[in-house]
């Protein structure tokens, strides 16, 4: 029934639908919060945009690649995460969902319309939920497990349903998207953390968002 999904967002026709939501998705970043001013709004703009450019750059340098799907990028989460930080939780989900989209056109892998929706648009907007941390301490580091964590539940969920078959022998559906998906992303989580965790990245972090 669903056979020519993948197909479809590899044609121009499924592309210019996909680029038309992220327009929307960019339109709803840019709305302004209660007494903001334009001023605020372009540079939330900005910010969204070079941190959706960062995240796809970052994704295509690939430490190690997974055999059924899934990698170890050069921090590819973080810029979402630090959206989230920077603009709010709102702001953060759209780009993360931007993000989504546009792996979507240059990568699909597209068997159901829920596993399209799993895979892209939520996971990767996921990442923005961080966003409720961003005015405690260390509010980019829980943010960023946070959203790690809501991107990981979304893969395991899709794991489950939709790639199950995939399995070993020693492992049913559940446990092998468990594991599976922890490898990964949790590998990634890891050397992120250290790497912000740094007094001088850290530092600078923090006083970006006191800029803001």
């Amino acid at each position: 029934m669903y056979q020519n999904l993948q197909s479809f967002f590899e044609s121009t026709r499924g592309q210019v639908i996909v680029i038309a939501v992220i327009i929307v998705f960019f339109i709803i970043i840019i709305l302004p919060k209660k007494g903001s001013d334009k001023r605020v709004n372009t540079k939330a703009l900005t910010i969204s945009a070079l941190m959706i450019a960062l995240s796809l750059g970052l994704g295509q340098i690939k430490l190690f690649s997974m055999p059924q799907g899934g990698s170890i990028t050069a921090l590819s989460m973080l810029p979402i995460a630090l959206c989230a930080y920077l603009l709010g939780t709102r702001r953060g989900v759209m780009a993360g969902m931007c993000v989504g989209l546009l792996n979507l056109i240059f990568g699909p892998y597209v068997i159901h319309p829920v596993q399209l929706l799993l895979d892209y648009p939520i996971a990767f907007g996921a990442m923005g939920m961080g966003g409720i941390f961003r005015n405690m301490k260390s509010g980019l580091t829980k943010g960023y497990l946070f959203g790690v964590l809501c991107r990981y539940i979304c893969a395991v969920v899709s794991g489950i349903v939709f790639f199950g078959s995939y399995a070993p022998s020693n492992f049913n559906a559940v446990t092998w998207s468990l594991w599976y998906n922890l490898t990964y992303l949790a590998v990634e989580a890891a050397i992120t953390v250290v790497i912000i965790s740094l007094p001088p990245v850290k530092n600078a972090l923090e006083g970006l968002k006191k800029q803001m």
